[in-house]
């Protein structure tokens, strides 16, 4: 058994909350210089080469790229033979508010129904999952609101089957037009239940953008939504072009006989995620 000091959580997740506030991740940084070259529109090569002088700068000068800093989602690999001096979920609450603080990034938190701001961005959003070895991974991936609102989810039919799939995902893309900030990365989930769908798009973002899926058939699915969404025209921040997506990322789970759930979490072209193993 290992043991692991709240204090060293609580400054490994101060600078993840930081450092992916200003700088972007390499695969993010080698899909939108990719998407240059593939796009066929003037204005969408001139939006794109936009958005890479943004990251530019912000990463130059230390800044946040977007003034949208997000809520904080943290996806969590607690090795079994690793063991924490204290609670978990508080260290990384702490880390977030240290890290908003000292990163001058925008505290979005707020009560649901009074609308009252927690003035610290916390609570975050934590998912924990129990693995092997004594190490705790923390993947960080701040979300926006900009994104996260044009994202859906739906209970479909078994025989909607994936021809409904489709429809439902590419029709979520259409709707949400410049509003998620395209490019975008689309994360699908398929499966599981009301909930787990809902996670698994989430989780989905944070796969290598561009990298294989593992399941034949799924990878041909991203393939496919890939192009159809593509082919919509909404182009960089809405302007046209024939580059929306950067990439289509699908996580599938085990669902019942009688549903097909199916959720869809749109990420902007910022898609801002950070990990540190412990």
């Amino acid at each position: 058994m290992r043991t692991i000091q709240t204090t060293e959580i609580i400054e490994k997740v101060r600078k993840l909350c930081i450092n992916a506030a200003y700088y972007l991740e390499d695969d993010v940084v080698a899909a939108i210089r990719s998407a240059v070259k593939a796009e066929e529109s003037p204005l969408g090569k001139s939006s794109l080469g936009q958005i890479i002088e943004n990251f530019e700068i912000a990463g130059k000068e230390d800044l946040p790229i977007c003034q949208d800093t997000g809520i904080a989602v943290f996806f969590v690999e607690y090795g079994r033979e690793a063991h924490i001096n204290g609670p978990l979920e508080e260290a990384i609450n702490e880390g977030v508010r240290q890290g908003y603080k000292d990163g001058y990034l925008r505290k979005s938190v707020c009560h649901p129904l009074t609308r009252l701001n927690t003035n610290d961005n916390t609570p975050a959003i934590i998912h924990i999952s129990m693995t092997e070895g004594d190490k705790i991974k923390i993947k960080l991936a701040p979300k926006g609101a900009g994104s996260e609102n044009m994202s859906k989810l739906a209970m479909l039919k078994p025989a909607d089957g994936i021809d409904g799939i489709k429809k439902f995902v590419v029709e979520t893309v259409k709707n949400a037009g410049g509003n998620p900030c395209p490019p975008i990365i689309v994360g699908v989930g398929i499966g599981g239940n009301f909930e787990k769908c809902a996670i698994l798009s989430k989780k989905a973002l944070l796969r290598h953008i561009g990298s294989p899926n593992p399941d034949n058939a799924l990878r041909e699915l991203e393939q496919n939504l890939h192009t159809a969404i593509n082919n919509l025209g909404i182009g960089t921040m809405g302007f046209g072009g024939t580059v929306t997506a950067l990439a289509v990322h699908i996580e599938a789970h085990p669902c019942h006989i009688a549903s097909l759930p199916v959720a869809v979490n749109i990420q902007c072209h910022a898609s801002r995620h950070k990990e540190v193993i412990i």
